[in-house]
């Protein structure tokens, strides 16, 4: 499909902290795609679209079931970088056939947007990306877990400096998500909620400093027990200092990814793969929804999706993802594996 042929793609919240980042990785992605940046400040979303380039701004008010736009607006794909808690925007796009794009729903959360797909199968595609940091962790981890024969546990850490927490919309997200509901996790093969000290954990920062952590149960959790055969599935999130602000630096974010298993030449090891971006999360949520946006619309993978509802371990190659990552800034890093005498506990 031609770019430049589309209609703009309605990023709702472009114009917040991770939305703008958003856009800007779209466009590099895609120089001629068109792009409209929504938001309630219409100068807000003016001074984004200008930087964009090949990009319009509109308010949007998603109290209104037309997203206050107008019966004669035409989009190509409906991208939602805030918390919609009306549906207005999921039931503009199925009304429109568009392409959907969502990010901010924990695991606990996406009943009315399942509901919603089940009544219209065939309206739009959804794709359901509320992963920690858009499928930053879930992608690369479903790549390297190729190398084995057997994967017992997945545990991912995921460190969010406390100075980057983002803007309004992304501290919302963080206090709903982690005060709301307990968090889920897979252990033994028999899916949990944990809270308070069932919850608790802690792991080891890229510069060996150990973090207080707790479970927390965004996307991909639920989509690497789909993936994958692994018994035991977590991920980890602590809010405190980076690696690379105690060295005296700008804030990072980092992603530890361990998997425990059987390797195809047959030892059993637990392999560890660190993942960290220089600026922060809004970088790599960026991305992972710009690859989101491109796939469904036809741009990269393939040919535009039919309608259905999707993750994003579903839609993208693994490889493209981690590869794109990397361009973006990301660093990866594999420590040594660690032997494991015995097989891991089914």
């Amino acid at each position: 499909m031609n770019a430049k042929t589309l209609k703009p793609v309605l990023i709702i919240g472009g114009s917040g902290v991770v939305g703008a980042q958003g856009a800007h990785a779209l466009r590099r992605l895609q120089p001629d795609l068109p792009i409209a940046i929504a938001g309630r400040d219409l100068a807000r979303a003016e001074a984004v679209a200008a930087q964009v380039g090949n990009a319009t701004a509109v308010r949007v008010d998603l109290q209104r079931a037309d997203l206050g736009l107008g019966e004669d607006a035409r989009f190509s794909a409906v991208v939602l970088f805030v918390k919609d808690e009306t549906s207005n925007s999921i039931k503009y796009a199925q009304r429109h056939g568009l392409p959907y794009v969502s990010t901010s729903s924990g695991s606990f959360e996406i009943a009315p947007e399942v509901t919603r797909y089940l009544r219209r199968p065939g309206a739009s595609p959804m794709l359901l990306a509320s992963h920690w940091l858009a499928g930053a962790a879930t992608l690369p981890a479903l790549h390297f877990a190729q190398e084995f024969r057997r994967l017992d546990s997945i545990r991912i850490a995921a460190l969010l400096d406390e100075q980057d927490m983002g803007g309004p919309a992304a501290a919302a997200d963080y206090e709903r998500l982690t005060s709301a509901a307990a968090a889920q996790i897979l252990e033994r093969g028999r899916w949990r909620w944990v809270r308070d000290a069932e919850a608790a954990s802690s792991f080891l920062s890229v510069d060996g400093v150990g973090i207080q952590a707790a479970a927390y149960s965004p996307m991909d959790v639920v989509s690497l027990a789909a993936a994958t055969d692994a018994h035991s599935i977590r991920l980890d999130m602590a809010l405190g200092e980076s690696a690379s602000r105690r060295r005296g630096e700008a804030f990072s974010t980092e992603i530890a990814i361990e998997l425990e298993g059987e390797l195809h030449d047959g030892r059993q090891v637990r392999a560890r793969h660190e993942l960290v971006h220089p600026q922060g999360q809004a970088p790599i949520t960026a991305v992972g929804i710009a690859l989101g946006v491109e796939r469904l619309l036809g741009l990269a993978g393939g040919e535009a999706v039919a309608p259905g509802l999707y993750t994003p371990d579903v839609l993208i190659d693994p490889v493209y993802q981690l590869r794109r990552l990397q361009e973006f800034g990301v660093s990866v890093q594999r420590k040594p594996d660690v032997e494991l005498s015995l097989p891991v506990a089914a």
